[in-house]
């Protein structure tokens, strides 16, 4: 078998051949874990085949308005010292 460049240009077909047998092997194998997965978690496939949506469990959170004037505040701050910053280098 050639070494050096002319190896890698051109790869041995059948070996190829294998290879792709042997990752759709791996791939069936792995899509079947996945289907297990799904069903250990309760949760059917979608009509597309995808994982079916469902509603997030957790409520959006609210900044009152003084938190955000903190927050306001402190990145003012920072801003301020990295334009400072800039201007003393």
């Amino acid at each position: 078998m050639p070494r050096g460049k002319a190896a890698a240009k051109s790869p041995d077909h059948a070996t190829l051949q294998m290879a792709l047998v042997g990752y759709e092997i791996e791939k069936e194998r792995i899509a079947a874990k996945i289907r297990e997965i799904h069903e250990q978690l309760g949760s059917g496939k979608a009509a597309g085949g995808g994982v079916a949506k469902t509603e997030p469990t957790f409520k959006k959170r609210v900044l009152s308005a003084a938190a955000r004037k903190r927050i306001a505040a402190a990145q003012r701050k920072r801003w301020a010292e990295h334009r400072k910053r800039l201007a003393a280098g």
